[in-house]
């Protein structure tokens, strides 16, 4: 299936901004994909499917935009 998936900050330094096109086998999940990338889970801040909260367990679907955000820190 394909699926746009899209990297903010830090995630995107040696990887990429945007992929659209990306092909994954049913059933993928974004912590599939987060993984794929050797993104750390403890790392990730939010995860967004189609502009709406998704859990790590979501099942992606044909078309879907998946955006992987890092934890924000301040202070």
């Amino acid at each position: 299936m394909v699926v746009t998936v899209k990297l903010f900050a830090y995630f995107r330094d040696g990887r990429f901004k945007e992929a659209a096109s990306t092909f994954l086998e049913e059933k993928t999940t974004p912590q599939d994909v987060i993984e794929s990338l050797k993104i750390d889970m403890e790392d990730v801040g939010v995860i967004m499917v189609n502009n709406r909260h998704a859990a790590t367990d979501y099942c992606l679907q044909q078309n879907d935009v998946l955006a992987i955000f890092p934890r924000i820190g301040g202070g």
